[in-house]
C-alpha cells in the first residue's frame, strides 16, 4: 500500500512540472508578443513624427515653388509685352511712312496715260483729245472706285448735312424742291463709309 501511495504522488509531480512547465512557455510567449507590439508601437510612433514633420514642410517648400513659378512667368510676360511695344511703334512708323503706297501704286498708271496723251502731238482733231481724256477719266474714277472712294450722289436729293454742305440757298423753286439739292458746286467724295469731303450745293428754300 505505501509504494502504491508513492507511485501516485510520483506521478502527480510529473504531472504539476509539466503543467509548470507549459504555464511557463506561455508566459514567454506572452512576453514576447508583448515586446513585438511595444516595438511596433514605437516605429508607428516614429513614424507619425516623420510625417507631421514632413507635412510641416511641405507647405512651405510648395509655396516657395509657386513664387518661383510666377515670377518667371511674370518676367517672361513683361519681355513679350516689350517686344510687342517694339513691333507695334515699328509698324506704326512704317504704316506713316508708307500708308500712300497702295494708292500711289494704283493711280501711277493713270498718270502713265496722261503722260501718253500730252506727248501725243500727231492729232490736232479736238474729238479725238475728248475722246482720250474721257477715256482716262473713266479710268481714273475706275481706279478710286477700287480704293474704296466713292462719289456722293447729290442729283435731286434732299438735304443731309451728313453728305452735304450748303453754300448757297435759292428762293421761288416751288415746294418741290424746298429742303432739296439743286445744283451741287463741288463734288462730295467717301472713302468706303466715311466722308472724307462734303458736298459742296445750293439748296431749294
Amino acid at each position: 500500500m505505501e509504494e502504491k501511495n508513492i507511485n501516485i504522488e510520483d506521478g502527480s509531480q510529473e504531472e504539476l512540472d509539466k503543467a509548470q512547465a507549459a504555464n511557463n512557455e506561455k508566459e514567454e510567449e506572452q512576453q514576447e508578443q508583448d515586446v513585438q507590439v511595444a516595438e511596433e508601437g514605437s516605429e508607428d510612433a516614429a513614424t507619425d513624427d516623420v510625417t507631421v514633420e514632413v507635412e510641416q514642410k511641405d507647405p512651405l517648400d510648395t509655396a516657395l515653388d509657386e513664387i518661383a513659378k510666377l515670377k518667371d512667368q511674370l518676367l517672361r510676360t513683361i519681355a513679350e509685352f516689350e517686344n510687342y511695344k517694339k513691333r507695334t511703334l515699328k509698324e506704326k512708323a512704317e504704316l506713316i511712312l508708307n500708308g500712300g503706297e497702295k494708292t500711289i501704286t494704283a493711280i501711277l498708271p493713270v498718270l502713265d496715260d496722261f503722260e501718253r496723251a500730252l506727248a501725243d502731238t500727231h492729232t490736232d482733231d479736238p474729238a479725238a483729245i475728248k475722246e482720250g481724256m474721257d477715256l482716262i477719266f473713266k479710268k481714273f474714277v475706275k481706279t478710286l472706285e477700287g480704293l474704296g472712294v466713292k462719289k456722293i450722289d447729290t442729283d435731286d436729293k434732299d438735304f443731309d448735312v451728313d453728305y452735304h454742305e450748303a453754300i448757297a440757298m435759292v428762293p421761288g423753286m416751288g415746294d418741290d424742291k424746298k429742303g432739296k439739292v439743286i445744283d451741287c458746286v463741288q463734288t462730295g467724295y467717301m472713302l468706303n463709309d466715311k466722308v472724307i469731303r462734303h458736298a459742296k450745293v445750293a439748296v431749294g428754300q
